[in-house]
């Protein structure tokens, strides 16, 4: 499909994005309950070697901005890498990226409710958790129906004060550190590898999903200003995201006792009240609350261009596809917020559980469009020109070789899930959900065959 085709198929959709604002939103889809909630888990697991697991979890996230962020620079769109499964896999891959990965988004929107909630009632332990979910709830309706631009400038700011904090964060962790004004907890409590050499390994799931929103740059290149803001959003969004993991993982597990962390309370929380610093963590329980809820509103904006470019495509209902006069997919929009009372659901009858069941319930669907979006690049290379590739304004370091690592190695992070109780429902709901995106595809293709026919 030509690029002229695509910018038709996606008619109507403003292009105001910038490149700050593009990376801010894979940034702010990032940064949220992965890392601030979700990191207590990965601890967990590998204990202080949890930073090895970052790092491994940062490679294969590189693999996949490096191929997404190629295919964008030549394909433009909100389709993103569902688009460029169809046009160079099969329709079938197109169908089952897109509708996998709008359910996993749609679960991480529920996710960063429940999450939310959680903070709030650090000061407010007497409000219910509904309430709070229902308040924020209306909050990320308003601003994703206005104009992108304005939903962009909004987002900027609001992934900036957990990016600045986090930044400082880490910043301060290195001070006591290396300055002797914390004993370093790297060797202590069974040492660096509590859990085994293997436990890194075990906990990449989780690193997978703290990366999971770098994919949102090509999501939001649909609506970029310019086909060149596309690589500097690319390469933005993972330098902030791979320092901020890593340097917050080892800060993390350099401050607090490893065996200490958990998903009731932020890490982030904790390690300031190891230091008894009260006020310094009520200010960071504030950061962690406004991480959630950008992520959450991150989320929202992708699972509904998704669902739109699902429908502009004729794989779900056109009403979807309609844009009201502010450019917003109104009815995509309302259709993604159906996580709202998922997440009511989840806070009133399975609170404790609700955060790693959701993880493990959506990683499936987010790692399956990102090895789409792998084996995607890979045709890609077979197919395009020395000359089309050096015209690109953004290419692989690696090329199809890069990406065969990263489709491997995901591939590899997402079997290890069934030897890890907590995520092991990846593999048991996985499965059958593929099953059912199929019997999707089938039936979304039989109508849209006889459509066709009717014409």
């Amino acid at each position: 499909m030509p690029p002229e085709k695509i910018a038709a198929q996606e008619d109507g959709l403003r292009h105001q994005l910038s490149a700050g604002q593009m990376a801010m939103v894979a940034v702010g889809g990032s940064i949220g309950t992965g890392l601030l909630l979700g990191s207590g888990a990965a601890v967990q697991i590998a204990g202080p070697a949890v930073i090895l697991t970052y790092a491994a979890g940062a490679f294969l996230a590189w693999t996949v901005t490096c191929a997404l962020g190629e295919l964008a620079s030549a394909h433009p769109a909100a389709g993103s890498f569902g688009l460029y499964g169809e046009l160079y896999l099969h329709p079938w891959a197109g169908f089952v990226a897109r509708y996998g990965y709008w359910y996993a988004v749609v679960m991480a929107v529920g996710a960063e409710l429940v999450a939310a909630a959680t903070y709030s009632r650090y000061w407010l332990p007497s409000v219910p958790g509904l309430a709070w979910i229902a308040l924020y709830s209306a909050i990320l309706l308003i601003i994703n129906l206005r104009a992108v631009g304005d939903f962009g400038r909004f987002e900027y700011w609001f992934s900036m004060v957990k990016v600045v904090t986090i930044v400082t964060f880490v910043l301060a962790g290195a001070w006591l550190l290396f300055g002797g004004r914390a004993t370093p907890q790297y060797q202590q409590h069974g040492g660096f590898f509590p859990n085994g050499p293997v436990s890194p390994l075990l906990a990449v799931s989780f690193a997978l999903f703290s990366f999971l929103g770098i994919e949102m740059v090509a999501i939001s290149s649909g609506e970029a200003r310019a086909a060149k803001e596309i690589p500097r959003a690319t390469k933005i969004a993972f330098a902030l995201l791979a320092f901020v993991y890593l340097g917050a993982t080892a800060v993390l597990v350099g401050v607090m006792p490893w065996d200490r962390a958990g998903v009731s309370q932020s890490p982030f929380v904790t390690v300031f009240v190891v230091a008894k610093i009260p006020a310094a963590s009520s200010l960071m329980n504030f950061v962690v609350l406004t991480a959630a809820l950008s992520s959450a509103n991150a989320n929202l904006y992708v699972a509904s261009r998704m669902l739109f470019s699902l429908a502009r495509g004729g794989y779900a209902p056109p009403m979807l596809g309609r844009l009201n006069s502010a450019g917003s997919p109104r009815l995509a929009l309302l259709v993604s917020a159906g996580a709202i009372p998922l997440a009511f659901v989840m806070e009133h009858w399975a609170r404790q559980s609700a955060f790693l069941y959701i993880i493990g319930a959506s990683l499936f669907a987010g790692m399956l469009s990102w090895l789409i979006a792998l084996a995607a690049h890979i045709a890609f290379r077979r197919r395009i020109s020395p000359e089309q590739l050096a015209a690109l304004p953004m290419r692989s370091p690696g090329g199809a070789v890069l990406s065969a690592l990263g489709f491997t190695g995901i591939t590899a992070a997402v079997i290890s899930t069934w030897w890890v109780p907590q995520s092991r429902i990846t593999i048991l709901s996985g499965l059958p959900a593929l099953v059912l995106l199929t019997l999707g595809y089938l039936f979304a293709r039989k109508r849209w065959l006889s459509s066709k026919i009717s014409e």
